[in-house]
């Protein structure tokens, strides 16, 4: 009886992050949401590239994270990515006023939800990294305030929320996979 507490225990304290974490139970429609209207607040997504080189094996090495790691990861991502639009001039891009606010806050909803999975003060490991590279995509191409430049930022938006989804996949199926455990003890 004893052990089976302690297991029960146990698997309680390591599905905890988990479980309790509210954004795993809206990550789906949070997801889909941002990425619809990343698409739709503006026109067609640019063919420009950017000037600044998407941080590809940032991601791949994410991959391989424990799911703390990750989550704090996906959270630090959503904060420069909210950040990026929200302190930054956006009227030359001229895009739906109220689709754009609605992608804001459903980028700020997930920062909070994620908020609550991890502890806000806690820093990630790539957090310097993420903020360096986000930084340079500001400077390199919202310096001058253009369209062109907001065109290219919200296709690396699209880039990064489409990564960001397959990480959070990958945490999703972790949490499952951990309490489909849990249940068989």
């Amino acid at each position: 009886m004893f052990r089976s507490t302690t297991s029960i225990f146990f698997f309680c304290r390591v599905l905890t992050l988990a479980v309790c974490c509210d954004w795993l139970t809206h990550y789906s429609h949070l997801r889909n949401s941002s990425m619809v209207l990343i698409e739709v607040m503006g026109g067609p997504l640019t063919n420009q590239t950017s000037p600044v080189e998407f941080p590809y094996n940032l991601y791949k090495r994410m991959m391989n994270r424990q799911v703390k790691s990750q989550l704090l990861f996906i959270r630090d991502s959503m904060t420069q990515i909210y950040d990026l639009y929200r302190y930054n001039d956006m009227s030359p891009a001229a895009w739906d006023s109220v689709k754009t606010t609605d992608f804001l806050e459903s980028i700020h909803r997930q920062i909070r939800e994620l908020d609550e999975c991890v502890k806000p003060t806690r820093k990630s490991p790539n957090k310097l990294q993420l903020r360096h590279y986000y930084n340079n995509l500001k400077n390199q191409t919202l310096l001058g305030g253009s369209k062109d430049g907001w065109e290219i930022v919200r296709k690396e938006t699209k880039k990064h929320l489409t990564r960001l989804d397959r990480l959070g996949n990958l945490v999703l199926a972790a949490s499952r996979g951990r309490s489909t455990a849990s249940h068989k003890h």
